[in-house]
């Protein structure tokens, strides 16, 4: 297994994309996740299916960024996100935060023969990670009020950053 976080998709299936995540699902990879999500999105694609069964753990801000293309996904007029071969840990993360509501419960589509899964390189850099962090910690508690308490101090440390990176 990849130790690095890698993410891969496959966009020639048909309607849907199928993304594998490698590696910990992380902050590192979060902000290639989430461009990639909205350009498929803009495309039209509104069924998007996350493979984690080469995920070992995964991170807030990972999460977050799930639930913020489930939610963009919705708000694009519907579609669905399957969040697939979760391990136990993953699946008490995801339920931990509340999270597992926003994430399709349909039969999946077909697997697919076709496609070629390419990788999805991240390379953003601290400003986009940091914005893509605020935004994953804030659907997070925007989805469940419990988590607000949770990611408080998170929340206050990106703002900080932030303030300190605007004055430099």
């Amino acid at each position: 297994m990849n130790l690095n976080p890698s993410i891969f998709a496959d966009t020639e299936t048909g309607r849907e994309v199928r993304i594998r995540v490698e590696g910990k699902g992380s902050f590192q990879c979060s902000p290639a996740l989430k461009e990639f999500s909205r350009k498929m999105i803009q495309e039209g694609r509104r069924e998007f299916i996350i493979d984690l069964r080469d995920c070992p753990a995964m991170d807030s801000t990972f999460m977050g960024t799930l639930a913020c293309i489930a939610v963009r996904i919705r708000e694009a007029g519907g579609g669905d996100l399957w969040v697939v071969n979760r391990n136990e840990r993953n699946s008490e993360l995801l339920a931990g935060l509340g999270l597992d509501a926003l994430f399709s419960e349909k039969p999946l589509p077909a697997e697919s023969n076709g496609g070629k899964a390419e990788p999805i390189p991240h390379t953003a850099d601290k400003a986009a990670t940091r914005e893509v962090m605020h935004e994953a910690h804030a659907i997070c508690i925007e989805v469940n009020p419990g988590n607000a308490e949770k990611f408080k101090d998170v929340l206050e440390h990106l703002k900080a950053s932030a303030a300190r990176a605007g004055s430099s």
